[in-house]
């Protein structure tokens, strides 16, 4: 089942009108969880770091096992040309994906042979600008790279998200403040997280538990241009609850602020405003 609106569907060279089929039931990728992808946005008329979203794709393709078989710049030129099935005024969410297709003679290891690669574009509207959310605790955590894929954007990790998602959400929070595995704060359910205390702004370090996503790395050269420094440490539930803003940072929202953790309310504060300014700003700038 689709996300949005309006889908339209690159797959075997041309474009599709539609959310067209494209994997078969005894594709590697269909039953034993060789997919992955990655996703940019367009809005505006502007597609922010689309290139990079591409070639991450390709890492982690490579780090799933499976052959990635289009360059980024390749997949660039493909999706421009599919955008032009929208308007300027359209939100449009940009998935290149990758699945494998055959597996080797005890099924489990994909074949580096054939890869499935299709990229779907679905029209889903940007978070209103006074969009927020809360965060709560969950009893799940990051996996380690020794127990999972967790330098690729695979599909296979996203159960996990999605019982934190579940179980914050009966209890009336919107997403998971979650641990990793040393029980310290890696990100949220779905997105990665900062926080900002007595002026300065700290994020949790990249460990390898969760990707460093590609949006929170231009916040934190947006803010080092504005000349804020991010400091990257390791943060535990108790700095969250003594911080003075809480905000998400992903492809999907750019900037989302947190006015909750558990029972610590926090206001919309001046950083987190700058911020997503700063953001619209920079991406104004750059072309399709």
């Amino acid at each position: 089942m689709s996300t949005g609106t309006d889908i339209t569907t690159w797959f075997e060279g041309r474009w599709h009108k539609g959310d067209v089929p494209v994997m078969r039931a005894a594709d590697h990728g269909a039953w034993l969880g060789s997919s992955v992808f990655d996703g940019a946005r367009m809005f505006s008329g502007r597609a922010p770091d689309l290139l990079a979203h591409c070639e991450r794709v390709n890492r982690s393709a490579h780090a799933l096992m499976i052959t990635a078989t289009m360059a980024p710049e390749e997949m660039v030129e493909i999706i421009r040309e599919g955008l032009k099935h929208y308007g300027p005024d359209d939100a449009v969410y940009i998935r290149p994906m990758y699945w494998g297709i055959h597996g080797d003679l005890t099924a489990i290891v994909p074949s580096r042979d054939e890869t499935g690669f299709a990229i779907c574009l679905e029209q889903i509207p940007m978070a209103p600008a006074d969009a927020s959310t809360t965060l709560g605790r969950t009893r799940f955590r990051r996996p380690v790279l020794e127990d999972n894929v967790v330098d690729a954007k695979a599909g296979c990790l996203y159960p996990n998200n999605a019982r934190m998602l579940t179980e914050v959400r009966a209890r009336g929070f919107g997403n998971a403040l979650v641990a990793d595995a040393m029980g310290n704060v890696a990100e949220s359910a779905t997105a990665n997280v900062f926080m900002v205390r007595d002026g300065e702004v700290l994020t949790p370090i990249a460990n390898g538990t969760f990707l460093s996503g590609i949006t929170r790395a231009r916040h934190i050269a947006n803010l080092a241009q504005d000349g804020t420094q991010v400091r990257e440490k390791v943060l535990t539930f108790a700095d969250f609850e003594a911080a003075d803003e809480v905000f998400l940072t992903g492809n999907m929202s750019k900037v989302t602020p947190v006015t909750a953790f558990e029972d610590r309310q926090y206001q919309i504060g001046p950083v987190t405003r700058r911020l997503r300014e700063m953001y619209w700003d920079w991406a104004a700038s750059e072309t399709l």
